[in-house]
C-alpha cells in the first residue's frame, strides 16, 4: 500500500483521463470525460486543457482527442518488453507463411492489450498496433488466456466486463460466455466468429513459458469472405500450433 504522502492524486487524475479515450469513441467532450471517469466536470476540464498545452491531445473547441505524443507513454514499455521482443521475429515469419495478420497480446483486467503484431492486410475497421485494446470476453486471444485461469477467476472476469454487444453475433450472456471459454480450455484454442466486427473470423491459441504457465496468446484474424468458421482450424491452426512449440522452449515467465 503506498504511503498517502507519497500517492500523486493529480497524476492519478490525468491518468484516469487518458484512460478513458478509446477506438470505439476516440472524440470526447469534457461531460463525457467525467462521467467515464467519475470526476467532476471542473476536474476533468483541467486534466483535458492540460493534456492539451503539453501536446497530448487536440482540442477544437468543444471535443478532445489524443495525439500519438501519448504513444511515448507505453510504446516504449511494450517495445522493450522481453515478450514482445521474443515474439515478433515468429509473428513476421507466421504471418509471411499463412497471408494473414497476426498478433501476440495479454491479458490486462477484463481486456486483452495487444504486445506485437504482423500486419499482412488490415480486416478490422479500427486499425490495431501494441498497446491497442480490446474487450477480453469477445476476443479469440481474450477467451484463451481467461480459459487458462481458474474457472472463478475467469467468470468474475466475465461479470464485471462491459458486456454490450458490438455486432448481432456478440454473446451477451455471462453463462455463454464461460461455455466458449470452457470448450477453449477442452480444445486449446478459440474460434470467435464476427463477435468483434462484422466480417471477421479469428482463431488463437495459448502462448507457454517454458515452465507450463500461459504467458500470453497468439491469433491470426482473416475476413469472413475468405472461409467459414470450421475452416479456420483446418487453415491455420497447425501453423499456429508450429509456433506455440517453438516459443514453449524460450518464453519465460
Amino acid at each position: 500500500m503506498v504511503n498517502k504522502t507519497d500517492f500523486i492524486a493529480s497524476l492519478a487524475k490525468g491518468l484516469q483521463v487518458i484512460e478513458a479515450f478509446r477506438a470505439e469513441h476516440p472524440r470526447l467532450a469534457i461531460a463525457d470525460v467525467a462521467e467515464a471517469t467519475g470526476l467532476d466536470r471542473a476536474t476533468a476540464r483541467r486534466c483535458l486543457l492540460t493534456l492539451h498545452e503539453l501536446g497530448y491531445a487536440d482540442y477544437d473547441g468543444k471535443f478532445f482527442t489524443l495525439t500519438p505524443r501519448v504513444l511515448r507513454l507505453g510504446m516504449g514499455t511494450l517495445a522493450a518488453l522481453p515478450l514482445a521482443q521474443v515474439v515478433q521475429p515468429w509473428l513476421d515469419q507466421l504471418s509471411e507463411r499463412i497471408g494473414q495478420s497476426t498478433s501476440v497480446a495479454i491479458l490486462d483486467e477484463t481486456e486483452i492489450v495487444y504486445l506485437a503484431r504482423a500486419a499482412q492486410r488490415r480486416v478490422m475497421s479500427i486499425g490495431l498496433m501494441p498497446g491497442s485494446r480490446l474487450p477480453a470476453h469477445s476476443t479469440s486471444l481474450g477467451r484463451v488466456l481467461l480459459a487458462a485461469l481458474p474457472e472463478h477467476e475467469a467468470r468474475a472476469i466475465v461479470e464485471r466486463s462491459d458486456l454490450t454487444p458490438r455486432t448481432a453475433l456478440s454473446l451477451t450472456h455471462p453463462d455463454d460466455i464461460m461455455d466458449r471459454i470452457r470448450l477453449a480450455r477442452v480444445d486449446g484454442h478459440a474460434l470467435i466468429d464476427q463477435e468483434v466486427e462484422i466480417g471477421l473470423r479469428s482463431i488463437a491459441v495459448p502462448l507457454y513459458s517454458t515452465s507450463g504457465r500461459v504467458v500470453a496468446a497468439l491469433n491470426t484474424g482473416v475476413a469472413a469472405v475468405q472461409t467459414a468458421p470450421g475452416e479456420l482450424e483446418t487453415l491455420y491452426l497447425p501453423a499456429l500450433l508450429k509456433v506455440q512449440d517453438g516459443l514453449r522452449r524460450v518464453l519465460r515467465g
